[in-house]
């Protein structure tokens, strides 16, 4: 079964339900909270499971047995093994780190200013994933499953950023000599994932000072000189 590109809107908005309204039926909220509380069960379970195992060995039957739930539930929750561990992947890269950073973002309207916090949208991402998911790529780099989410992942973070490159060659602030399209890609690489890996992962740095060059960097690279 086919995995869904990564919805970034309507997994927020997901986890951010407002309260119902008195008026509506409590039993309503009620199946509200379990269907929640069977969501989070079962990506409990799929973490333990694919860090033990590895993705490709574990099977809808052992997230079942494991999660204390039917295999029907996991089909109507996730459609698929691909589509609890996209819900892994969503719970990590976009929980409360990255709404956070997206909410900071959201207040800065110059197009300069808003390059520059790309490199808070960015750390947010990396160290959620780093927390929740580093095990499970560790047991799973191979996997095909995998590889086929993170690209997904990639084509997503690369369409969310194109608004920011767009405004600033909007306003004229463009470093001379790139295309737009250069820009765009030069974004796309500098908030990689890689870079963020190699630099507090592999070389120590903090993950304020990722930040902080990374800023710099985006700045220098990608907007015209004062």
């Amino acid at each position: 079964m086919p995995v869904d590109k990564f919805n970034v809107e309507n997994y927020i908005q997901m986890s951010n339900k407002p309260e119902p309204a008195p008026k509506r039926a409590y039993a309503s909220r009620q199946r509200e909270d379990a269907a929640a509380a069977t969501r989070s069960n079962v990506l409990d379970a799929a973490r333990m499971l694919f860090v033990r195992r590895g993705v490709d060995a574990v099977t809808i039957a052992d997230l079942a047995a494991t999660a204390g739930v039917s295999a029907s539930t996991i089909y109507a929750l996730f459609k698929s093994k691909e589509g609890v561990l996209r819900g892994l992947m969503e719970a990590a890269l976009f929980g409360g780190r990255y709404q956070a950073a997206i909410a900071r973002l959201a207040e800065v309207s110059g197009s300069i200013e808003r390059i520059a916090a790309s490199a808070g949208v960015a750390r947010a991402i990396y160290e959620g994933e780093s927390v929740e998911l580093g095990l499970v790529r560790g047991a799973s780099m191979f996997s095909p499953a995998l590889r086929k989410l993170e690209q997904d992942f990639e084509d997503t973070r690369l369409a969310q950023q194109r608004e920011r490159i767009d405004r600033l060659y909007a306003e004229g602030k463009a470093r001379a000599g790139l295309s737009i399209e250069e820009a765009r890609r030069v974004l796309w690489m500098f908030t990689s994932r890689d870079i963020y890996r190699m630099l507090v992962h592999d070389a120590g740095w903090t993950p304020d000072a990722y930040e902080s060059w990374l800023a710099r960097t985006l700045i220098e690279a990608l907007v015209a000189d004062a």
